[in-house]
């Protein structure tokens, strides 16, 4: 052909070697730089004994390579996706823009061809072919390749935004954290020079700043202004060093009470970078949820302005029931005692989380961080591929409102929800295995599968010495050779 040689169109066969090496080289430079990056973050995570941070890569390099596949699936079968051909009125139900809004074959055509627009110009022509094909059969495409190239965007700009906002959320929560640190070496103070000798004095129980701050009184009243106060506190010094230091002695004494020098700072913060790697990955329901989204999306539903309201109403939910566990082990302490022998003490519970189960809040948690990631990165993808005047972008009056109250999700998650969590969750019956440090978690590992080893090597031998001591019974159990080694001297 003519135009072979000119570039448009082109494939490898015509295509100049250096550009083809050029071009490889970019690449490979570029995705190797990356692979390094996350490898030598790895080993300095590691090095500094930061095995939960490290874990959270390792579930960041999974996505990655998710990802990846989708990607490489999206481009291996693109060819065959838009050869399924269906009759013409299948695609005109459930729209996001209206037909009425659509660009004419003419200026799509005369926007694909403006200067510098290669590869649209290449989309084009490869879509020209497939409607050629469905033409023949009196049927339309089912979807365009374009429009497959766009959906492979976004799937690739949340992913990004979802792991970028979750670490954002997780470093501010931190920050706000370790600035609790001073409450904990001020407690430990208190408690080292406070070595007391003489009897606890009676106080009480309305003169503890614990007591006075949280309890509300009794009465069905009192649950409602419970509720209220609960719902305020949250965007309001959250938790105040009266609480940490009653939530903190109550986990002591209920988990550790020989160890009244435990540092519950310390345990949160390896808590709290635990659960990181479960809020970084996006699991196969918040899939789901992206599905369902994108099928929803109709033209007049407003389904993107609607939906920006499910993570915000959930998180004033999660800040409210959690400021509320608070105020319940106040009300227990302030109901059941009128005064009391030293210092005040909490009893952590799983009832008083929903379903007697404090990890539907890390879910929850989980749910909006995503659910916010996909409204910004929706919005974003839609400015950038479609421009502010788009049809799917909607009016200025929906736009804002989504925008403001994304921002105001991620702010109150970090500054106030997350630290909640992280504080309020342990208050359940049980702790988790971050109250021992790396190296004991290992030895304990080991232990306990020493452990599991030795029962399964007694029960064999157990086994053995029933086998020998029924000898001769059955020609059966002398060939199951379980005996083999002599049994002990003074039988079983």
């Amino acid at each position: 052909m003519s135009g072979g040689g000119e570039g448009e169109g082109s494939t490898l066969e015509f295509t100049p070697t250096w550009v083809v090496a050029a071009v490889c080289t970019v690449i490979v430079a570029i995705s190797l730089a990356a692979e390094r990056f996350l490898h030598f973050l790895g080993k300095y995570l590691k090095k500094k004994n930061q095995k939960p941070l490290y874990e959270a890569l390792q579930k960041v390099k999974e996505e990655l390579m998710l990802l990846g596949f989708i990607s490489l699936l999206l481009t291996v079968l693109q060819g065959s996706i838009v050869k399924i051909c269906v009759p013409e009125d299948v695609v005109m139900h459930l729209l996001p823009c209206s037909l009425s809004e659509a660009p004419s074959s003419s200026a799509n055509e005369t926007a694909h061809a403006s200067p510098g627009s290669e590869h649209h110009r290449r989309l084009l022509a490869e879509e020209a072919a497939a409607a050629g094909y469905c033409s023949a059969k009196h049927k339309v495409p089912l979807l365009s390749l374009e429009a497959l190239h766009h959906l492979h965007i976004f799937i690739f700009v949340l992913a990004i935004v979802h792991v970028t906002f979750s670490l954002l959320t997780v470093v501010f929560g931190g920050a706000k954290i370790r600035q609790w640190k001073h409450w904990e070496d001020s407690i430990a103070k208190d408690n080292y020079e406070t070595g007391r000798v003489l009897k606890p004095p009676v106080t009480h129980v309305q003169q503890h700043d614990f007591i006075r701050d949280r309890f509300v009184g009794m009465g069905k009243r009192s649950a409602i202004s419970g509720w209220l106060h609960s719902f305020f506190k949250q965007f309001y010094g959250s938790v105040s060093k009266s609480d940490y230091a009653a939530l903190r002695l109550g986990f002591i004494m209920t988990h550790c009470k020989q160890n009244k020098k435990f540092n519950f700072h310390k345990y949160m913060i390896r808590a709290l970078e635990d659960d990181f790697k479960t809020v970084v990955g996006i699991s196969w329901y918040l899939w789901v949820f992206v599905v369902i989204f994108l099928l929803v999306n109709v033209n007049g539903w407003h389904t993107y302005f609607w939906i920006a309201f499910v993570p915000f109403i959930l998180l004033l939910a999660v800040g409210t029931k959690l400021e509320h566990v608070i105020i319940q082990l106040a009300h227990e302490v302030a109901e059941k005692h009128v005064a009391i022998e030293g210092e005040l003490v909490v009893t952590p519970s799983d009832e008083h989380f929903w379903f007697n189960r404090p990890q539907i809040v890390l879910f929850l948690i989980h749910f909006i961080l995503f659910q916010n990631a996909f409204e910004i990165a929706f919005f974003f993808w839609i400015l950038v591929q479609y421009g502010f005047d788009s049809c799917i972008m909607g009016q200025v009056g929906f736009i804002v409102p989504r925008l403001v109250i994304g921002v105001i999700i991620q702010v109150l998650c970090s500054y106030s929800t997350l630290p909640l969590y992280a504080l309020v969750t342990q208050m359940g019956t049980h702790f988790k295995k971050s109250i021992f440090d790396e190296h004991i978690q290992v030895g304990l590992l080991g232990w306990a599968e020493k452990v599991k080893r030795k029962k399964g090597l007694k029960a064999a031998t157990e086994g053995s010495n029933q086998g020998s001591s029924t000898e001769g019974s059955t020609v059966g159990l002398q060939m199951l050779g379980i005996g083999r080694k002599e049994p002990p001297a003074n039988g079983a």
